[in-house]
């Protein structure tokens, strides 16, 4: 792969061992937090002295120091914006605080260059997070393999080395180290990384199988049918990195009208300045309606417009278990009318639990005892169905007895003795070839509990006690039970139903999608084609919002328009790479955060016309009248704290939507 991000390691002289690259990035590293917190430091120190008429050198030199450390940065970017002919608003707000600071409203001014560089801080760490968790993502393929040679001997390689054809040896509990068919060997492998799958999947001779995901039991030997740069996990690095770069530039709404209003307010304080002097005004008279004009004119309020409802949005909703990652992703997600969700681990729980466990006529058990039977032989497997048994089991109060001469045989199940009786639990296909299979009562064979275990989207589970089948269990990833309400209340505000996309087989995508209302479903998808499904919408103008957990949906999340990631269980990429975190894994929050989105956007608009109508009506007075410059800056610092007010009423907890509930 040609990109940067190849580079497992940091350059090491010869003969010494490699040092890994730090995978994470401290927010303290990166030069804008520094300069963002030593201005807040400096602001705070100064905020009491100046507050309680403490000595003007003190607090006089603390603001100087907060203007110099948090103003120096943005102040460049606006300089080198205007060598290019065009100015942004951050040269706007340095002036504007300068000019604040030129007619004594200091306090003004260094509390909008804290602002405007805590914004900056927070994107640059933003930024950087993102890369480590891309970075990190190559971690999930091995960095060496056991190839197999000709005469049969092997060798520990460099998996980036591999080549196609070549054989490798994957033994129990190893990641694979390539893409590739199994030529032997057979095994369960958790794909869950690739395709969300919550179950691993039986693997045997022929079946296909990808680098990154984690071998079971069984060994397996692989030959390699991919390089190593175009594997599934490697295109997923390509597409996190493609979908950052080439997303749609965000910007908040004031920022989309900066450039004309910077350029507008520069050439009217000017053209306020030098027609009075044309027609004989004298200078000083001039150069204070000029500068009266720049306050009453500075955009401060208008910023102030936004940011305080979006501030107070986004920590409304970290009260609420929501992380929105800046004010762009509070303001991004109202704006969305297309939902793609996920199906493990977002509409499901993402653990495998007991659905249903079903005794055979005839075998003398009830279910507690046929629970207790299948939990004492599976008590010593790790394997995801088995800890679903036992944790029946034990929430059931039964207590396990001893289990002997335990063995997992991959793909088929687990056997031991069990009270001096030989117990089997697996795959009814493999224990059970004959589906009229039931010597002693032929009229209660399992069959038919299978077939409607599996209808039902369960996966079975036959039990056998001395080679006869006594009762079959159900293991099935549980729906998270806000999810119908989730889809419904969604459904609502974007005027469409969601659309499911997942990994997972078409039978469970469907059976899931049916009982939360979702009718457009998309299963089987590989990371690559969920990245085209949204591109598709994207390009017939819809705002979609993907909404996933595991690395498979990482690519997804950078490249919709705003993507959440559900935070229990989702992978460090997911959480990395999307807008917005679900911090306590409440699926009704989705809804909630993108009604409170858009009620903060309501007070923005709502700021903006306070904000305009103050501004014009002083522009005017100071234009065709006489605005007194005390009375300019009064109303002007009116205006600006009214809309903070009104943006802070988003922080009240009855601000937060009722979150939906099922």
């Amino acid at each position: 792969m040609s990109s940067s991000l190849d580079q497992r390691t940091a350059p090491a002289p010869e003969g010494s061992r490699p040092t890994p690259l730090p995978r994470r990035t401290r927010a303290y590293a990166l030069p804008e937090v520094r300069w963002a917190l030593a201005a807040l430091g400096l602001f705070l120190l100064a905020l009491p002295p100046y507050l309680l008429g403490g000595p003007a050198w003190l607090w006089g030199a603390l603001f100087a120091g907060a203007y110099a450390t948090g103003g120096w940065e943005p102040g460049r970017e606006g300089l080198k914006a205007l060598r290019e002919r065009t100015l942004d608003v951050d040269l706007l707000m340095v002036v504007a605080a300068l000019g604040a600071a030129a007619i004594g409203q200091v306090l003004d001014g260094a509390l909008l260059i804290v602002i405007f560089a805590t914004s900056g801080a927070l994107e640059a760490v933003a930024t950087a997070r993102t890369a480590d968790s891309v970075r990190g993502l190559l971690d999930l393929a091995p960095a060496t393999a056991t190839r197999l040679l000709a005469d049969g001997a092997e060798e520990t390689v460099d998996a980036g080395l591999l080549a196609v054809g070549d054989t490798v040896l994957v033994r129990p509990g190893e990641r694979i180290g390539a893409d590739g068919e199994v030529v032997g060997g057979a095994s369960e492998v958790d794909q869950a990384t690739i395709t969300g799958e919550p179950l691993p999947v039986a693997k045997e001779t022929g079946d296909e199988v990808f680098a990154g995901t984690v071998n079971g039991t069984g060994a397996l030997r692989v030959r390699v049918g991919r390089e190593p740069s175009d594997s599934v996990i490697a295109r997923i690095v390509r597409m996190v990195e493609e979908a950052s770069r080439t997303k749609a530039p965000t910007q908040l709404f004031i920022e989309k009208v900066e450039q004309r209003y910077s350029v507008s307010m520069v050439l009217a304080t000017l053209a306020v300045f030098a027609v009075p002097l044309a027609f004989g005004d004298d200078l000083t008279s001039a150069l204070l309606r000029a500068m009266t004009f720049m306050i009453v004119a500075s955009p401060c309020a208008v910023v102030l417009s936004t940011m305080p409802p979006l501030l107070s949005a986004i920590a409304n909703a970290g009260r609420h278990g929501v992380l929105a990652k800046s004010a762009v992703v509070m303001e991004r997600l109202g704006q969305v009318d297309a939902v793609a969700l996920d199906k493990t681990g977002t509409l499901t729980e993402g653990t495998p639990r007991l659905t249903d466990v079903r005794p055979l006529p005839g075998t003398g058990l009830d279910a507690d005892a046929l629970l207790r039977l299948a939990a004492s032989a599976e008590h010593p497997s790790e394997h995801p169905l088995a800890r679903a048994v036992v944790d029946a089991a034990r929430e059931r109060g039964l207590a396990l007895a001893p289990a002997d001469a335990f063995a997992a045989t991959p793909g088929r199940g687990v056997t031991a003795t069990v009270e001096g009786r030989r117990i089997e639990l697996g795959s009814p296909a493999r224990l059970l070839p004959d589906p009229h299979h039931a010597r002693v009562h032929p009229e209660n064979a399992p069959a038919p509990l299978v077939r409607e275990l599996e209808e039902a989207g369960s996966t079975a589970v036959a039990v056998l006690r001395d080679g006869e089948p006594v009762g079959v269990l159900g293991v099935a990833d549980r729906l998270r039970p806000d999810a119908a309400a989730t889809v419904a209340a969604l459904t609502r505000l974007t005027g469409r139903a969601p659309v499911l996309l997942t990994g997972d087989n078409e039978r469970a995508a469907r059976r899931v999608a049916g009982r939360v209302g979702i009718t457009d479903v998309r299963a089987g998808l590989l990371p690559e084609e969920k990245v085209a499904a949204v591109r598709a919408w994207e390009a017939e103008g819809r705002r979609v919002l993907v909404v996933g957990d595991g690395v498979n949906d990482a690519p997804a999340l950078a490249a919709a328009h705003c993507g959440v990631a559900m935070g229990r269980a989702g992978s460090d990429l997911a959480l990395e790479t999307a807008d917005a975190v679900v911090v306590r894994d409440e699926l009704a929050a989705v809804p909630a955060v993108v009604a409170l989105s858009r009620a903060a956007h309501r007070l923005v608009v709502q700021n903006l016309v306070i904000a305009g109508a103050f501004i014009a009506v002083l522009v005017a007075w100071d234009l065709f009248g006489t605005l007194p410059l005390p009375l300019g800056v009064a109303g002007h610092e009116g205006s600006t704290v009214l809309v903070g007010l009104n943006g802070l009423r988003l922080l009240r907890s009855t601000a937060w939507p009722r979150p939906a509930r099922g």
